[in-house]
């Protein structure tokens, strides 16, 4: 903090320190992260009111339960996805051979389908009267479903395999960009004195990806425990699960608010266990001076073997869904058209995607551009404090802005009330903006992050030469960093896009009355057993989403690119991924 010392004009005379103004920058960042620090403090608050006899039932009967199937739901999708994910990245990066072009970009796929549709879809699939058992039963003259012992996939092991086939893009991304990133040299060298391929990849490969495989695997788990549809609908009774019913089944707010606190203390340990894990971890050398990794050609057989094993992932977390989904939305449109409640469904899902996708691009603007012009600690802060929100759950989240979102619209309602004798009623409650306002603090981070790592690569010798030409700050900003961080605004929004169309815990709790999304229309219907029904919603979720997953993909295949997301991880989670 820069301090200026004012004399009197004589020697001798006491010195005034001040201070030097308050940036508004810096105001605005701090208004920002109180916005997204907000819920949480209003969730203790809200636990701290108790539960009354609940709260002993809940430690009984509800905890025990949801903490163990949480426990090993995440041990069993970290360790399925740093396999899906590292192996497939370690794939396309370290060899080349026929098909490899088109699986760098195929491998990405899965992120535009949500966990609970690839739920919804499989228990479909897999149902005793589904086209796979149907088909086995007919090639082996079986003709009761009871007499064909087959898997459930109602189970934690379907469960730990379906989130798995959808959430290894996040290590795939990650580990693929730090692949990229390594001296080649190193690998090079390894080769050069004897080492063979597998040596190389466990002994040189992967210690030095370590940060990226963890990052990836970070935000993996948090979207693992976000997940409430998929954990329901195949029978695991994860905390997020408990939270909503809780909420609803119980109609007790206070119990939920209280599981929601065990969940969020399971998220900092997490993260506290994930930075401890990588204390040590330093850089060895910088991206600038690597040279890419050059693949080895692997033909014929082999060739073809690799792209068999590299496209599984693809197969079973894309493809047989999107099939499915399309093959079944066909025929409920053949036989009974198009809903009408389906296109306004779809409109006010793009919409809401869309409203939150600009706000939140906004303030992440706000939030990267302060820490980079702003040369003091509180703006690193602040950042920090802005990005909490993607570690917090989407129930969690919805608890936590039901008090200050209520305490407004309170506030709002009684000074109408003395001043003009009308009640405004709820006003953000019961409104879009709750739901936007949530949207937002999740997937803030991805925001700052990404256009934080863009701004970092602009030298601050050009905002030095624009300032000397009489340029201000915001004309800095518009006339030299945005045109410069055009690509990172834009992969920013990508992302932040396809969460909000596929965010569900959230936006099945915060959204108005009589408003549907796509999302919660499947999810009504899936929860009612009627499939069919949910097939176009759920499809038109895939197709909307998919757009902006393509656009990632060709954005991430650059020399030296690295995923936004897991730039957004390591600069800007709090306490957490920071290598």
């Amino acid at each position: 903090m820069t301090i200026a010392a004012a004399g009197e004009g004589r020697a001798g005379a006491p010195r005034r320190l001040t201070l030097p103004p308050l940036s508004g920058w810096l105001v605005a960042a701090g208004v920002i992260a109180l916005g997204v620090v907000a819920p949480i403090a209003a969730l203790a608050w809200f636990a701290a009111q108790g539960s009354g006899d609940l709260w002993p039932h809940l430690v009984d009967t509800v905890l025990p339960q949801a903490i163990r199937d949480t426990a090993i739901l995440l041990f069993g999708v970290g360790a399925l996805v740093i396999v899906l994910g590292t192996g497939t990245a370690w794939l396309v990066t370290a060899y080349d051979f026929p098909g490899r072009s088109v699986l760098d970009w195929a491998l990405l796929l899965p992120l535009a389908i949500p966990t609970y549709i690839v739920a919804y879809t499989y228990l479909d699939v897999l149902h005793p009267i589904g086209p796979v058992q149907t088909a086995i039963r007919a090639l082996f003259a079986i003709s009761n479903p009871r007499d064909l012992p087959f898997p459930d996939v109602r189970s934690m092991w379907g469960c730990i395999l379906l989130l798995s086939l959808v959430l290894y893009p996040y290590v795939y991304l990650s580990t693929r960009a730090m692949f990229l990133m390594q001296a080649a040299s190193l690998v090079e060298v390894a080769r050069t004195l004897g080492h063979g391929r597998r040596r190389v990849f466990f002994h040189v490969a992967l210690p030095l990806a370590r940060p990226a495989i963890v990052v990836g695997t970070s935000l993996a788990l948090m979207e693992a425990l976000n997940d409430i549809g998929a954990s329901e609908f195949l029978g695991v009774r994860t905390l997020t699960v408990s939270i909503y019913a809780t909420w609803i089944n119980r109609s007790s707010l206070p119990g939920a608010a209280q599981i929601a606190l065990v969940m969020l203390a399971l998220v900092i340990s997490l993260i506290l266990i994930e930075r401890w894990a990588r204390r040590r971890q330093r850089y060895a050398a910088a991206a600038q001076q690597a040279r890419r990794l050059v693949p080895q050609r692997l033909a014929g057989a082999r060739g073809l073997g690799a792209l068999a094993v590299g496209f599984l992932p693809v197969l079973f977390g894309f493809c047989v869904p999107a099939l499915h989904l399309a093959h079944e939305a066909y025929k409920r449109v053949s036989f009974a058209g198009i809903s009408p409640g389906i296109l306004e469904e779809t409109i006010n899902t793009v919409t809401m995607a869309a409203v939150a996708t600009a706000v939140t691009i906004a303030l992440g603007l706000v939030v990267a551009y302060t820490a980079r012009i702003v040369q003091r600690r509180e703006a690193n802060v602040l950042a920090r404090l802005a990005s909490v929100g993607y570690a917090i759950p989407g129930t969690v989240l919805a608890i936590g802005l039901l008090t200050p979102l209520a305490a407004f619209d309170n506030a709002v309602d009684g000074a109408m009330r003395s001043l003009f004798g009308i009640s405004t009623g709820l006003i953000l409650s019961g409104s879009g903006v709750a739901l936007v306002y949530a949207y937002v603090v999740r997937f803030l981070a991805i925001a700052n992050g990404g256009i934080e790592a863009g701004l970092s690569k602009v030298p601050h010798s050009l905002d030095h030469a624009a300032r000397a030409l009489g340029q201000g700050r915001l004309g800095t900003m518009f006339g030299v960093h945005l045109p410069l961080v055009r690509p990172a605004l834009l992969g920013a929004a990508l992302l932040v896009f396809v969460d909000c169309m596929k965010e569900l815990p959230a936006t099945l709790l915060l959204r108005p009355l009589n408003f549907e999304t796509l999302a919660t229309h499947l999810y009504a219907e899936a929860s009612r057993g009627t499939y069919e029904d949910g097939a176009v919603a759920a499809l038109l979720i895939v197709v909307f989403g998919l757009v902006p997953v393509i656009l990632l993909a060709r954005m991430s295949r650059g020399r030296y690119a690295v995923s936004l997301r897991a730039s957004s991880s390591e600069v800007d989670r709090p306490a957490s991924f920071r290598p």
